[in-house]
């Protein structure tokens, strides 16, 4: 049986946080932002984890998770 080969676009994307949960990048936070209030960009800033039933799916894209 061949070694499981990590997809790399869901490594690039996700990271494994110590406890073991999974963060992601926040989304509408890269260009056009002169019309968002600051309030909303610093809320953007904050780290994003993925529900349970999502990360199932994450978990068999890296199998190093």
């Amino acid at each position: 049986m061949p070694k499981m080969k990590t997809h790399r676009g869901a490594a690039k994307r996700y990271k494994v946080t110590g406890s073991g949960r999974i963060k992601r990048a926040k989304a509408f936070k890269s260009h056009i932002l002169t019309k968002k209030s600051s309030k909303r960009k610093r809320n953007l800033r904050k780290t994003a984890y993925i529900s349970e039933q999502e990360a199932k799916v994450v978990k068999k894209l890296i199998p190093y998770i």
